[in-house]
């Protein structure tokens, strides 16, 4: 390109790119916007004489910048789970459409959002620049500091976690897993005789000490009164691959991970819920989506 720095011009012809993998990186547009304006700031202070295209090199600055964010974040949780106090969150951000923000996580998947959360800062970016991107591993390698086969192994080892092993793919997880997507509508949309009919009528649903902190009172026992539990709530809630089963992840609106629920199943019917918010237990979760 000419000249020796970026315009605001031409950096404005590729804003919307870099805010989408921004967005896709961090799953919050928040964030995605911050992180496009430290790309900016970045580029206006870099000499870019040498840089023939400039949507690929954006694409690396703002690429760094994520990880860096993602490494605070990950860092923050650990410290949190080792139950040191965290400094309340003081962020200057600009403020953003609640519906655009969900436009954009429709467009990726929210269950697919949170997989991505679980995985490591490096696995993420690897996997999120190449097989979303099409960024080459000789690109993204010194963004995370390995050599291009290492980049390679982060980026398929992350795909494999993403969309599940394919030899613990069977017919009858894909009809649960259709089952718990079904479930989990009804229960947002309040369509109470839908989750009775996903329901064995002796469906149990328990809960570890975390869990009851998050939802304090009696577990429900029964088809009955589990759906009314559900019955329009489920707003947080996504369908996952959890250790490899069909499970479920509550989520916060701010991309943290709350809860998970095991299921077990009666034939086509979900016969027991148990729900786990133990930070052990959450730091340990494996999430996935099922293979295609």
């Amino acid at each position: 390109m000419s000249g020796d720095y970026f315009s605001a011009a031409v950096f404005e012809q590729h804003r919307a790119h870099l805010r989408t993998v921004a967005f896709r990186m961090l799953g919050s547009l928040s964030e995605a916007e911050d992180a496009v304006q430290e790309t900016w700031l970045k580029a206006d202070r870099a000499d870019t004489s040498g840089v023939e295209n400039s949507a690929a090199w954006l694409t690396t600055v703002i690429g760094r910048v994520c990880l860096d964010m993602l490494r605070s974040r990950k860092s923050r949780r650990e410290d949190t789970l080792d139950g040191q106090e965290s400094e309340p969150e003081v962020r200057v951000s600009r403020r953003v459409d609640p519906e655009e923000e969900a436009l954009l996580a429709d467009s990726v998947g929210h269950a697919m959002l949170v997989v991505l959360d679980a995985l490591s800062p490096a696995e993420r970016l690897a996997f999120v620049l190449h097989d979303m991107f099409a960024l080459s591993f000789n690109d993204i390698a010194p963004i995370v500091e390995r050599s291009p086969e290492t980049t390679q192994k982060l980026a398929s080892r992350a795909r494999k976690r993403v969309r599940g092993k394919a030899d613990t793919a069977d017919g009858d997880r894909a009809e649960r897993y259709r089952a718990v997507e079904a479930f989990l509508r009804a229960a947002r949309d309040g369509q109470f005789e839908t989750l009775l009919s996903l329901l064995d009528p002796s469906v149990t649903f328990r809960l570890d000490a975390g869990a009851l902190r998050l939802y304090p009172g009696a577990a429900p026992f029964g088809a009955e009164a589990v759906a009314e539990a559900f019955n329009g709530n489920a707003m947080l809630a996504h369908a996952v691959l959890l250790d490899g089963e069909v499970g479920v992840a509550v989520v916060s609106p701010r991309g943290q991970l709350l809860m998970v629920i095991s299921l077990a199943f009666d034939g086509d019917r979900i016969a027991g819920f148990e729900a786990f918010a133990d930070p052990d237990r959450l730091a340990d979760a494996e999430l996935a989506l099922p293979d295609a």
